[in-house]
């Protein structure tokens, strides 16, 4: 198995944009449409890392899922991120949080909390 990566994005125009950025990095990209379809995803996959729709998902499913994998890189998007929510969700475990339309820099902040957790690892 590669390098995966688990998305819930809800916006499927985005979900495909995500997959196809992710895909020359992470293979396979699992797209998945809710909370529990994502947990259940990254306990049976253990993916490099998860990118999470802030639109729908709540801090504390962030929380809950850096609490059970806390070594797992969690990137956060939402259409309109404020400084409010990357602060709260920063403290409920992501690794960062970003612009859902703007795919390179999701792709960027995946593959950068990637390497730190890495390193972190070594």
């Amino acid at each position: 198995m590669g390098f995966s990566v688990v998305v819930l994005e809800t916006n499927p125009r985005v979900a495909q944009s995500l997959a196809g950025k992710l895909s020359p990095h992470f293979h396979p990209v699992h797209l998945t449409l809710s909370g529990d379809e994502l947990r259940e995803r990254v306990a049976r996959s253990r993916p490099e890392a998860v990118v999470v729709d802030m639109e729908y998902s709540r801090l504390s499913d962030v929380r809950d899922l850096h609490d059970d994998f806390p070594s797992l890189p969690i990137v956060c998007t939402h259409r309109l991120p404020d400084e409010e929510l990357w602060i709260a969700a920063l403290e409920a475990g992501a690794s960062d949080v970003c612009q859902s339309d703007d795919v390179q820099n999701v792709l960027t902040s995946v593959l950068r909390s990637v390497a730190v957790a890495k390193g972190a690892a070594a």
